[in-house]
């Protein structure tokens, strides 16, 4: 995934919501041109924002720059492997690369589990970075009024973070939808 390959001109896109995607990706692009502060990208599945996220952390790696990428659901499950006798990483090995990582990237926040454990967990990596105004780049489909308020207001705090809500429908679907548009007339049961 990267900004060569992301494709803000989607055919089936009203004229608001392709401008809107344009933005998406030009703030993207200026962030991974520069990472400083916080970059949140909200929107429902499928609009874009994972493919935005990648490629930063990728045009970033490219430039020989670090990135560390997080699935926010992964990353939890990761960390509890860690007490497992079997990780060949330590807890504090991977939490202290999580929390220190020069531009940490953590997608599809909202979607873990809420346990108190994992609550706690991401409030200190939330709350460290805030503190050390890392740079930080956060994917969800939540509103950031579902997000616990201590967290919620870090993402939301405009001395570091820019929000952004992506408005584009679900890629996904759409490219369904126009492949269906484009194999219809005789041509039935043949995709393009």
């Amino acid at each position: 995934m990267t900004f060569d390959n992301f494709d803000w001109r989607r055919v089936n896109l009203l004229p608001e919501q392709r401008e809107n995607l344009k933005e998406a990706f030009r703030l993207a692009f200026e962030f991974a041109k520069s990472p400083d502060g916080w970059l949140v990208l909200q929107g429902i599945t499928g609009c874009g924002k994972t493919h935005l996220a990648a490629a930063i952390a990728n045009y970033r790696l490219k430039a020989g720059k670090p990135a560390k990428f997080e699935v926010v659901p992964d990353f939890l499950d990761h960390l509890r492997f860690t007490f497992s006798p079997e990780s060949l990483v330590s807890y504090d090995q991977l939490f202290e690369e999580v929390k220190n990582a020069p531009l940490l990237i953590l997608d599809d926040f909202g979607e873990q589990s809420t346990t108190p454990w994992a609550q706690e967990k991401l409030y200190q990596v939330i709350n460290y970075r805030y503190n050390a105004r890392l740079a930080t780049v956060v994917t969800t489909r939540c509103s950031l009024d579902e997000i616990d308020s201590p967290i919620g207001s870090r993402f939301t705090d405009p001395r570091i973070s820019l929000v952004f809500n992506i408005i584009a429908p679900d890629y996904r679907t759409d490219a369904t939808a126009s492949r269906k548009k484009t194999t219809r007339g005789g041509r039935k049961g043949r995709r393009s």
